[in-house]
């Protein structure tokens, strides 16, 4: 009687490894899986991020003639790696999040980072090779584009640093209880929180790019915090077996950290550089103002279309999404019939 129902519990196992590991046929769309998830993309703000916008506004407002600003390399210098081996803890895109933080605030910006393909273009046109308006399939080739003098626009400052600390465990604390019957089947029941602290340490400077002057210098910290809990049950129940837990823990986004200490830092040098008094300004708004930077960054209009397609638009989460904005979805049913 045991081999016989050995003998079914492995038929069993076998029948679910063939059904899990065998090849899928694919649906009537072409694919072979549906990935789960649907949730739109939306804006990622930090508390810091409406600080910015205010900034823009200000400047706009009182007419202020900002300075050019370029992005320097903002390294991580931590060398915390995962233990796994999968990479660096913190991200190494914090001049990205630089160059967003200050587009946020409306500061004039030149592209030092990567300029590749304007190196490339600038050889290309050095040899007469690139056109403007290219004209498919004229035998007469478009005139080529010409270098003038002083066509790319310089920095008035540029800023560099790092991410210079990432501490683990400045504190934590924690309760375990363990309750139970002495008998060796006898119900048994355990639970467990746990609270950790660690910090990330940021340090920028603002260099001015004609005398390399560093002007400017500011050091944040940010403490981010983990909690965990579980609790569990064990019981012996008519001769079977019953294990219960659950279980809920949560960590602050370390990046999301980064990323507001890159945007604080930037909050105080572009008022430094915009002359703004203080949070106070933001009391002002210029209704007239062209709205074209918000929590998503900014942008430069190709059109006249603020009306509808704006700073706010684009914080927009349902916006151009299917299965949310209604334009897009009917649009969709339309072109299907």
């Amino acid at each position: 009687m045991a081999s016989k129902r050995l003998n079914l519990l492995l038929a069993g196992a076998c029948a679910v490894l063939s059904a899990c590991g065998g090849v899928p046929k694919p649906m009537m769309d072409g694919n072979y899986a549906t990935p789960i998830g649907g949730a739109p993309v939306t804006a990622n703000p930090t508390p810091y991020t409406a600080g910015l916008v205010c900034l823009a506004q200000y400047a706009r407002a009182n007419h202020v003639v900002a300075p050019r600003v370029a992005i320097g390399r903002i390294a991580d210098y931590t060398g915390k790696e995962e233990s796994d081996g999968s990479g660096r803890k913190v991200t190494q895109g914090a001049s990205l999040l630089a160059m967003t933080a200050f587009a946020k605030a409306g500061m004039p910006m030149v592209e030092r980072f990567d300029t590749s393909v304007s190196e490339y273009e600038l050889k290309y046109a050095n040899n007469k090779l690139i056109s403007d308006n290219p004209k498919p399939g004229a035998d007469v080739p478009a005139e080529y584009r010409r270098i003038l003098a002083g066509q790319v626009p310089g920095s008035d400052f540029y800023v560099a640093g790092g991410i210079t600390e990432l501490n683990y465990n400045i504190r934590s604390a924690g309760v375990d209880a363990y309750v139970g019957d002495k008998d060796t089947d006898g119900l048994k029941g355990n639970f467990r929180r746990r609270v950790f602290v660690m910090n990330i340490a940021l340090d920028l400077r603002l260099i001015n790019t004609r005398t390399l002057e560093v002007v400017d210098v500011i050091s944040y910290q940010k403490q981010v915090v983990g909690r965990e809990i579980s609790a569990g049950v064990f019981d012996f129940l008519n001769g079977n077996i019953f294990d219960i837990s659950a279980g809920r823990g949560a960590l602050e986004p370390m990046q999301l950290a980064v990323r507001s200490l890159i945007e604080r830092a930037t909050i105080e040098m572009s008022a430094n550089l915009y002359g703004m008094p203080g949070p106070q300004s933001c009391m002002q708004f210029d209704p007239y103002a062209a709205n074209t930077v918000g929590a998503t960054g900014a942008f430069v209009p190709a059109y006249n279309n603020l009306g509808t397609n704006n700073a706010q638009t684009r914080e927009d989460p349902s916006r151009w999404n299917d299965r949310g904005d209604p334009n897009v979805r009917d649009s969709g049913r339309r072109d299907r019939y």
